[in-house]
Order: structure tokens, then C-alpha cells, then sequence
């Protein structure tokens, strides 16, 4: 599966179980809801306070299993390079992030001021590769 692919799978289906290490080499597993930016980034939304944003800081390598509404099916395991962005500069990404899973929200100041409530940071992964090539 090319990463092309990859970003077409994740933007119909959203569910994925996000892969972060812990400072010992643990892998640390959370589920999530992730979406593709424009410039082709996955994205995620999640806490400052989080464990992943922890480990991503550390250590940016990050892999998804992204899976279909029905879980079992077509999936995507998609690795790559995390950065994450922090408020203020993560508002409109969050918005964005926010639109592209789940359409207008019907109060968007509610919104941002909850984002500023829980200490909302942005995920941005670039794909580094993507899978699975083959089906056993």
C-alpha cells in the first residue's frame, strides 16, 4: 500500500489505534480518531497532558492500524514522523480536524473554549510508510 492509498483509507474511515513508546522502548497504545490534512499529514487530536504527546515529544515515531467502522475488514498500518502543535497555534488545525470527522459543529465557540479547557494539542504525522503490501 502506497501512502497515497493510505491517506485515501484514512479519510473514509477514522478509527485507529495510535502506537507511541514509552522512554523504556514499551509500546504504548491508545484508540483514536484521526484525519488527513491538507498538505497530507495524518492528525489527531489529543491532551497536553497525554501520555503519547509525552512520548511523541521524546520520541516522534509513531505507527497507526487504522481500521473500518466494522473492525474486522480492510485496515492500514501507517508509520511516520510526529510533530505536535500546541495552543494557541493549534486552534484552527483543530477546527479543521474537528470538520474533516465530523462535519460543522453547532457552536464553535463552545468548541474552542473546551479545546483551551483541556489543553488540546494537535498531532501532525508525516507518512514515512504505509501497509499492508500483502494479505496472509
Amino acid at each position: 500500500m502506497d501512502p497515497d492509498r493510505a491517506r485515501d483509507f484514512i479519510t473514509k474511515h477514522h478509527r485507529a489505534v495510535m502506537v507511541t513508546h514509552h522512554a523504556d522502548g514499551r509500546p504504548q497504545t491508545s484508540p483514536v480518531l484521526c484525519a488527513v490534512d491538507d498538505a497530507g499529514r495524518i492528525i489527531v487530536s489529543t491532551r497536553e497532558t497525554a501520555a503519547k504527546t509525552r512520548n511523541l515529544l521524546r520520541d516522534p515515531r509513531v505507527t497507526f492500524c487504522v481500521m473500518t467502522d466494522a473492525f474486522f475488514g480492510e485496515w492500514a498500518q501507517v508509520d511516520g514522523e510526529a510533530e505536535i502543535v500546541h495552543l494557541p497555534a493549534a486552534m484552527e488545525p483543530l477546527v479543521d480536524y474537528y470538520r474533516k470527522i465530523s462535519g460543522e459543529h453547532t457552536e464553535w465557540d463552545d468548541y474552542r473554549a473546551a479545546m483551551e479547557r483541556d489543553r488540546r494539542v494537535l498531532v501532525r504525522v508525516t507518512i514515512t510508510r504505509a501497509g499492508p503490501d500483502v494479505h496472509g
